[in-house]
């Protein structure tokens, strides 16, 4: 007996219903903000990802040779690709590029609660627009799709930080260019390690500066309102003058966006990954338990860096179903679809070509049709009928079909009505706004 690879998931109708739930939720709320879906190969050639991330994503990825000799990889993300993408179309696209994806994506780790080596994102992205506007429809959006799913403010929120106020901290202690990115990967990794450990790790950065750095660091990390930032950002000139306007401005458009009481500041999100410019933020679960529901931030020069001559000012986000799935279910989120058929179709054996004739026609009216699909008594497929879950059947015998006629009945109600074939659909259609057929009838 075969099993399923590890780290990769089966969907079965129900499964599969719960996430189909869940990414007409994306699709929906991308509309309103007027995102334009797209999509890609999930086979990239390897130089993509590794000209993003460096030689040692290749260790993460699943990749081989293919036939024609290429380093190939299944995608672990998608924006080396919409690089790709957009670089390869940047003169005919208008400005801005708001795009999104929902696909799937591979990363050859170990499977853990929350991660697998397969799973599906919710990726958006928006190109050409470099204000604090953009930040803030991107914000909204991933606000709105939670908000969408039921998830209010004692479900989750949006932890907001921003890179270019880190830099701008680590140069006024004196920490030089060079050595900036390191520490804050430090500064990213630090919640998950014991105070020694990020000392240690600074120390090795810049020695004999780790505890100081670190104590400088935990007192910034300590800012959580809007008021104490701005002095903050007031204490490191001009520069630091510039980007409190940018915070302001950002805090200003999210409260028109209406979704303010998501936003907490929270400057221990750095998000390590080394080409985010800008606001980053990463929504969790409002308890702090669990893995992130979404993660995203500005990426201004990633853009050309991949394609190499276009430069065009990026952010976006993506949100992973594994973790979303998990939160929405532990909060009795996650709908049960019952699937059933609309309508099951009872015949006699001699009428059976005109009873696929009805149902290929009720089909096409909109309407989801069962029928048996081989011969059978009466009583037996009033038997199927009533097990389906269907809301009506259509009756079809001799005397039916002498008549032109079909009988409907609810099998809610028990109620019945004859109604001429060629009538049939107009007539279902309008039980429908009726609400059925009376028991009476």
């Amino acid at each position: 007996m075969f099993e399923t690879l590890p780290g990769f998931r089966d969907f079965p109708p129900e499964a599969c219903a719960q996430r189909n739930h869940i990414f007409r939720v994306f699709r929906n709320v991308a509309r309103a903000f007027d995102f334009r879906e797209y999509d890609a190969p999930i086979l990239e050639p390897l130089d993509l990802f590794i000209e993003k991330s460096g030689p040692e994503i290749v260790s993460q990825l699943f990749h081989f040779q293919d036939k024609g000799e290429r380093a190939v990889a299944l995608r672990p993300e998608l924006t080396p690709t919409l690089a790709r993408m957009v670089a390869n179309r940047a003169n005919s696209l208008p400005k801005p590029i708001k795009w999104y994806n929902i696909g799937e994506h591979f990363r050859y780790e170990r499977p853990q609660k929350g991660r697998g080596r397969s799973f599906y994102q919710f990726n958006a992205d928006l190109l050409g627009e470099d204000s604090v506007g953009a930040d803030a429809e991107l914000i909204a959006l991933l606000c709105g799709i939670m908000e969408t799913l039921g998830l209010g403010q004692n479900q989750f929120a949006l932890r907001l930080s921003d890179r270019q106020t880190w830099l701008l901290f680590l140069e006024s202690i004196g920490i030089a260019e060079g050595e900036r990115s390191a520490i804050l990967e430090v500064i990213d990794k630090s919640e998950r390690r014991k105070p020694e450990q990020n000392s240690e790790a600074l120390d090795k950065i810049i020695p004999g500066r780790g505890n100081e750095i670190l104590s400088q660091v935990d007192e910034l990390k300590q800012i959580n309102q809007l008021d104490s930032l701005l002095i903050k950002l007031s204490s490191f000139g001009q520069t630091g003058q510039t980007r409190a306007n940018d915070w302001r401005a950002l805090m200003d458009h999210l409260e028109a966006h209406q979704v303010s009481p998501f936003i907490k500041i929270d400057l221990s999100i750095v998000r390590g990954l080394a080409y985010y410019t800008g606001f980053v933020y990463e929504a969790f679960e409002a308890s702090g338990e669990g893995r992130a529901l979404a993660g995203g931030g500005r990426y201004d020069h990633l853009i050309k860096k991949l394609s190499g001559n276009i430069d065009l000012p990026a952010a976006g986000f993506a949100i992973g179903d594994m973790t979303l799935t998990d939160c929405l279910e532990k909060n009795g989120l996650l709908p049960s679809y019952v699937m059933v058929p609309d309508i099951f179709l009872i015949c006699g054996s001699e009428q059976s070509k005109t009873g696929i004739s009805i149902v290929a026609n009720t089909r096409k009216a909109g309407f989801s049709v069962s029928h048996p699909l081989k011969e059978s008594s009466f009583g037996k497929q009033f038997k199927e009928a009533g097990k389906s879950g269907a809301r009506y059947a259509l009756i079809l015998g001799e005397e039916e079909e002498l008549k032109k006629k079909v009988k409907i009945k609810d099998l809610k109600s028990s109620g019945e009505i004859a109604v001429d074939q060629s009538h049939l659909i107009q007539q279902l259609e309008k039980l429908d706004e009726e609400g059925g057929i009376d028991s009476s009838s």
